[in-house]
């Protein structure tokens, strides 16, 4: 494959889209990354790869150990978790050693902390795995967890809130930096050790959040982001129970109002029946009627303006802590582009041109729009090895599925639908209604029209450094006009004339193309 450099790109002039960073030594260094996170309810392994800014999951795997079950009554860990625990470290040590990265960062959160053999615990672990686990306290945790969301979400404002099964922390951010944290033993596994039912553990949460509040300063009207398993899996049964169609957990948004619906229909459905239909476990399903209790309170007291699930937690931030501050402040969503488009396209560096190429047909996007079409541009053709008649599909899939960071599950649909434009010029978009129903009429044409962009100019291609024309958008008069230099001229063949009318077509606009050399001629009419 060939490199940006060997195409002759200029690395120092990348407009709007900033040199890349993937290969600088310091991101290289954070090529393949391994951590391991012991938490009060799970033990779990990932290892990170392609560091260059939203980096994907070379490796994921988790343990249920329950180390903090009991932990209130007896003041130490879950015996039997103890040994579960301490066999998944045992064997995340001899992964790392055979994936060559080794020594892993490890860090233990409540259930450690709290616990009487704790240090005992960490003793073990080093004894016979190698592995130093760093017990970290409330603060740190939340510190952690926020930054795991600044990962996904730079530069991001509101309020962090990280559940876990013996404590749940709380961090503010503004302005992309981690203010003021608290943390509380509000952990499902530890209210549900509270005698008096679910009465008694309603009445200690409100009491418990309450002086949150007030701690947190009063905050109220904040964006509430959600880290963590027992999150995670009351959005996954808002899912289920409102049939959404796009199930990544990622950006996945809730309300109050119905996250309080969700809440009762967990409380009078059937949680076995309900676990099996949303891929929950046993462990983390006896859980969520007790993390239901917390998040209403939470809601109900902090009032936030919009609630959203993380994905990226203590894990993340673990990795975010390590990278340099040039690359903490990249778009996730535009680096892991640019990563796929050096790794997998056949031309390395065209996606920036090709950028440079629509923009004139979206004159009025707001940013959050403009980062969408170059990430289409610069995904425009890593899915070209799929077999040609399911190139439109799988692109779509990619799109809408794929571990991106900082994209919203709209804009998700949106990239996809017009990644299927780029490889179809009639995609099966009957297959994807659902999904399509997310986007509105406006949306759903503007995703055509780029992909239609998209598909003209990749038949123009002449090199990665090099523009093969503009386009010129009147849309008082209804002109979508072409012109092309030169180099350009041979490749404007029946096929790219075609895409060239559809697209104008999709404008309802009239084409005209015109070359370098002043020939010009009329294309057919839309």
């Amino acid at each position: 494959m060939t490199s940006l450099a060997e195409n002759n790109v200029d690395a120092t002039d990348w407009g709007g889209f900033g040199r890349p960073l993937f290969a600088d030594a310091a991101a290289m260094g954070l090529g393949r990354v391994g951590v391991i996170d012991v938490g009060s309810n799970s033990v779990r392994l990932v290892v990170f790869d392609g560091a260059a800014r939203s980096p994907a999951y070379f490796y994921n795997e988790k343990i249920m150990c329950a180390l903090g079950a009991g932990l209130s009554e007896t003041g130490i860990l879950n015996p039997e978790g103890r040994k579960r625990a301490l066999s998944a470290i045992r064997r995340f040590a001899a992964l790392a050693d055979s994936m060559g990265i080794s020594p892993l960062t490890a860090v233990a959160t409540a259930a450690v902390r709290d616990a009487a053999d704790g240090q005992a615990f960490r003793d073990d672990v080093l004894q016979e795995t190698g592995i130093k686990i760093w017990i970290i306290d409330g603060k740190e945790e939340a510190r952690l967890s926020a930054q795991g969301v600044l990962l996904g979400w730079p530069g991001s404002y509101g309020l962090v809130c990280d559940i876990g099964g013996s404590s749940m922390e709380l961090a503010d951010l503004a302005e992309g930096r981690v203010g003021k944290r608290v943390t509380s033993a509000l952990g499902p596994l530890k209210l549900r050790e509270i005698k008096g039912g679910r009465k008694a553990i309603k009445a200690h949460v409100r009491e418990v959040i309450q002086d949150l509040h007030s701690e947190m300063g009063g905050l109220t009207g904040q964006r509430l982001f959600l880290v963590g398993g027992s999150w995670r899996a009351i959005a996954r049964v808002d899912m289920d129970r409102r049939d959404y169609p796009l199930t990544v957990l990622h950006e996945y948004r809730m309300t109050a109002r119905r996250i309080s619906k969700t809440a009762e229909y967990i409380r009078t459905s059937d949680l076995q029946e309900l676990r099996g239909r949303c891929n929950i476990s046993d462990s983390r399903m006896s859980l969520v009627p007790i993390a239901t209790i917390v998040l209403k309170e939470l809601v109900r007291q902090f009032k936030p303006k919009d609630i959203t699930v993380s994905s990226y937690g203590i894990r993340e931030g673990m990795l975010y802590e390590q990278m340099p501050k040039e690359l903490r402040e990249r778009d996730p969503l535009i680096e892991a582009c640019r990563f796929a488009e050096d790794k997998d396209a056949r031309l390395p560096g065209f996606g920036r041109v090709l950028y440079d190429f629509v923009q004139p047909l979206f004159p009025r996007l707001n940013w959050q729009r403009k980062r969408i079409v170059k990430a289409a541009c610069l995904l425009h053709d890593v899915s070209w090895r799929a077999h040609p008649d399911y190139r439109a599909e799988v692109t779509f899939d990619n799109a809408t599925r794929a571990n991106l960071g900082g994209l919203k599950h709209q804009e998700r649909v949106f990239l996809g639908l017009a990644l299927m434009y780029r490889y179809s010029s009639k995609p099966n978009r009957e297959r994807f209604g659902p999904l399509l129903e997310m986007l509105t009429d406006a949306e759903v044409a503007e995703a055509e029209i780029l992909g239609r962009a998209m598909r003209l100019g990749a038949m123009l291609w002449v090199d990665a450094g090099e523009a093969p024309g503009t386009l010129k958008w009147k849309k008082k008069s209804s002109e979508l006009i072409l012109k092309l230099n030169a180099e350009a001229e041979p490749l404007f063949g029946e096929v790219a004339e075609s895409r060239f009318n559809a697209l104008a077509a999709a404008l309802a606009a009239t084409g005209q193309v015109s070359f370098a050399k002043k020939r010009s001629r009329k294309a057919t009419s839309a």
